[in-house]
């Protein structure tokens, strides 16, 4: 039953990665279609990520008062009724809100499904999240062909009824699964919500892992094509096949990380992960050559990736189970909220005059910055789980 469960999961990541990723390369058919500006269509792809980031807090809190698998439920038919009104959307303000609909469905899913795993699979959570995150990353890969394909025979709303549809079936499987006996008792409801924020040094050693390199990352991936064209003298063919490289190198990446993460002690691992990462941005600025192109792509998006079903797991497992649900939504949502701003600082610092290489290059030497903290507060054992080593179930080993 466990099995069923985690399959009617991946299908539902996969339709909820979908559906937040499946904006971007419609928005010139979005723009045709509604005769708007580049700006108003625009705003279409933003509020889905802001979303899936605004809705974490309050779903930190429902899951003190609702089992795990259940709110997962929810967000899988808010994601078919999000999907449906987008399909049927006939202003911009209606599109608009259908984009925030789809981001709040996805919020909630992640904010949820990533510990309800970690119940599923108490000894193997590394494997489990990366091979989770892994059916996320396909969709966001084949996602402009779907479009495409769609596009190449039938409107725009078909995208988004097709995605209605596939959400009904999909969580109509998960109902099936969440009433055997397949979910464990931890997958309850978190018993206290201010217990989350009493796990503050791992919301915040998580935070400082994950929410600075995403800020590089959003700043990167969001520019990547605009880079590559200004900067490195690219055709936009090219630029945009490198960035479809970064983000399949995601795909592999999920897979093997989790499993690292679960046989490699976990700071040193992301530690090694984030050098991995500053070294890759770094070296961007420098290669001009189209060889040399390809291999950072495929560097920067191996090791991006990886480090998100590393934190996953590092975060789950210094967690009790009773506050594992709440925390992770806090700490995730304000992730997201630092993240989120790096296009933001990107767009500004260059539209200030500042080049590219010049921002780049500071990001990265910021984040060299917390890789000394990291590993200086790492030796003397102020961060969790170095001086216990902590079982993926949240609870450390004894002796």
């Amino acid at each position: 039953m466990t099995r069923r469960l985690f399959g009617s999961l991946l299908g539902l990541v996969f339709l909820v990665n979908f559906g937040r990723t499946a904006f971007a390369p419609l928005l010139p058919e979005l723009q045709t279609a509604f005769g708007v500006g580049p700006a108003t269509v625009g705003v279409v792809a933003s509020l889905v990520w802001l979303g899936t980031g605004a809705v974490r807090f309050p779903v930190g809190y429902l899951l003190t008062r609702v089992a795990r698998h259940r709110v997962v439920v929810v967000s899988g038919v808010v994601l078919a009724a999000a999907a449906a009104f987008t399909a049927g959307a006939d202003s911009v303000r209606a599109l608009q809100a259908g984009s925030l609909l789809i981001g709040l469905a996805s919020g909630t899913y992640f904010a949820t499904a990533v510990p309800l795993i970690g119940d599923l699979f108490p000894e193997g959570v590394g494997r489990a999240v990366g091979v989770h995150g892994m059916s996320a990353q396909v969709a966001a890969v084949v996602a402009p062909t779907v479009v495409v394909v769609v596009l190449a025979t039938a409107s725009w709303r078909a995208v988004f009824w097709l995605l209605a549809g596939g959400s009904l079936l999909v969580t109509g499987v998960l109902v099936v699964a969440t009433r055997g006996e397949g979910v464990p008792a931890d997958a309850g409801a978190d018993r206290n919500f201010r217990a989350a924020l009493g796990h503050w040094r791992v919301i915040g050693t998580g935070i400082l892992m994950i929410a600075t390199a995403g800020f590089v990352w959003q700043g990167l991936f969001n520019f990547y094509v605009s880079y590559l064209t200004t900067v490195k003298a690219l055709d936009t063919a090219t630029a945009s096949t490198l960035l479809t490289i970064t983000f399949a190198a995601g795909v592999p990446a999920f897979w093997l990380g989790g499993r690292l993460a679960d046989r490699l002690p976990h700071v040193p691992y992301i530690v090694g992960l984030l050098v991995a990462f500053t070294t890759g941005v770094l070296a961007l600025t420098v290669v001009q050559d189209l060889a040399g192109l390809v291999a950072v792509s495929l560097l920067v998006g191996y090791v991006i990736h990886s480090l998100f079903p590393a934190l996953d797991t590092y975060v789950l497992g210094a967690l009790p189970a009773d506050a594992r649900g709440s925390t992770y939504a806090v700490f995730s949502g304000l992730s997201l909220l630092v993240e989120a701003n790096g296009s933001g600082a990107v767009g500004v610092l260059t539209e200030a005059g500042y080049a590219f290489d010049t921002v780049f290059r500071a990001f990265a030497a910021g984040l060299a910055v917390v890789v000394v903290m990291l590993v200086a507060l790492s030796a003397v054992g102020r961060l969790p789980g170095t001086t216990d080593e902590v079982r993926p179930g949240g609870e450390p080993h004894e002796g």
